[in-house]
């Protein structure tokens, strides 16, 4: 308690601390959440910085839960919830880890598909930013982004906005 009283040590919540002098990194926001909340995915505008596809960098961390678990009480950040079930906990959920802490993300392909399934939460705009990024720098195929949207049902969302950045 010394530490926190004086000023040289932030305390983040339960556990976890660190030096006040030091800003926190993506890679330790993304960590910190892993280890409070090991069951959720990396999703949506934190899996899009973590992939470097588009421009945004969140003020939050997006995570998704399946439709059934309870919303964190205690992140160590803030976080914001999405809830997927079935197929959509799986498909595309690749495993990762940082600062030593295992954690789950998004693939590419599915992290712009979700931007289109999550348009009204994340705005239009970053959707297309998101795909038309993701399709520039080689990222994603569009095979991977068409087999993306028929498993997370965002096909018939995502045809129209293909087929005009490919004419």
């Amino acid at each position: 308690m010394g530490l926190v009283a004086d000023g040289l040590v932030k305390s983040l919540g339960n556990g976890l601390y660190r030096i006040s002098e030091v800003e926190s990194t993506e890679a330790e926001t993304i960590a910190m959440v892993a280890a409070a909340i090991p069951n959720a995915i990396m999703c949506l505008l934190t899996a899009l910085r973590f992939h470097e596809i588009g421009t945004q960098s969140p003020h939050v961390t997006w995570i998704a839960l399946d439709r059934k678990a309870r919303k964190p009480t205690r992140a160590p950040a803030r976080v914001r919830v999405v809830r997927f079930s079935g197929a959509l906990l799986s498909y595309g959920v690749t495993r990762h880890s940082v600062l030593g802490v295992p954690f789950r993300i998004t693939s590419p392909a599915r992290t712009v598909v979700d931007c289109f399934r999550y348009r009204n939460k994340i705005g239009l705009d970053i959707a297309l930013e998101a795909l038309g990024d993701a399709l520039r720098s080689r990222a994603v195929t569009v095979d991977e982004v068409v087999r993306a949207s028929e498993v997370c049902r965002a096909q018939t969302v995502m045809r129209s906005y293909l087929e005009a950045l490919l004419v």
